[in-house]
């Protein structure tokens, strides 16, 4: 709960001396407070609120924690911290390691599927080969999406399966479900449809690893980047932690 200050008390700050070393308006900053990601002000005999340098710091360990956890995550880390639920915290941190390392599998799944590509192009999208051909449900199924997600590739142009001229049933050949594969791996590593179809389109065609080369390239280089900023959010928030401490 805020409380009003007499002069000289502690060392006050005004919501501009925050702002202007991270480029932010005063308005943010008061906004910071109200979302929870700053502890509560105390106020002036006037009404004005009156930070410290915990609030200082508390909002160094915010803007620390966006670039490696996202807003919503890290809005809800400062939220457990200032409520006084470390613990929660921790546990959100502990999420967004997880997602991190589980990205770095699922590159490296890509990875492992690229290099099991054929040197040369395969046979068509349309020509089944024996033994490898499906049909839509059944490879949904493997790859844990539904089959609503496969037609929508489709139509996207990631996958061309045939008909069954029996049935009328989408058949899928090994290279159909290759691309389905690698389709789905790159949906987790965060690129878009518009940006898998030109890739798929170009492994098709070549029937080898370099024409993701480049992109898996840039995979590596964020992921990298995002476990630096991990690294840097995790120091100034246990600044932050320390310094709720040594006020308490």
């Amino acid at each position: 709960m805020a409380h009003n200050l007499q002069s000289g008390e502690r060392i006050r700050l005004r919501p501009v001396d925050l702002a202007r070393g991270h480029g932010l308006s005063t308005q943010a900053v008061r906004n910071y407070e109200d979302a929870g990601i700053l502890p509560a002000a105390d106020r002036t005999p006037h009404g004005y609120r009156a930070y410290t340098p915990l609030h200082a710091q508390a909002l160094a360990a915010f803007l620390a924690l966006v670039p490696g956890h996202g807003h919503a995550t890290a809005t809800a880390v400062m939220r457990a911290v200032n409520e006084g639920a470390p613990e929660e915290a921790f546990r959100l941190i502990d999420e967004t390691h997880a997602q991190l390392l589980d990205d770095r599998r699922t590159l490296r799944a890509v990875e492992n599927a690229l290099r099991d590509l054929p040197p040369a192009t395969a046979p068509g999208p349309h020509t089944a080969t024996p033994g490898g051909a499906t049909f839509i449900g059944p490879l949904a199924e493997k790859l844990g999406i539904r089959p609503a997600t496969l037609r929508k590739w489709e139509r996207a142009g990631l996958m061309h399966p045939r008909r069954d001229p029996l049935t009328g049933y989408r058949v899928y050949d090994e290279a159909d479900v290759r691309d389905a594969r690698l389709a789905h791996q790159l949906r987790r590593g965060g690129y878009l449809l518009e940006q898998i179809v030109p890739l798929i389109t170009q492994i098709r065609a070549a029937g080898g690893l370099e024409p993701l080369e480049a992109t898996l390239h840039d995979w590596h280089a964020r992921l990298s980047t995002r476990a630096r900023a991990l690294l840097t959010g995790a120091a100034e928030l246990d600044t932050y932690l320390r310094a709720r401490e040594q006020s308490g």
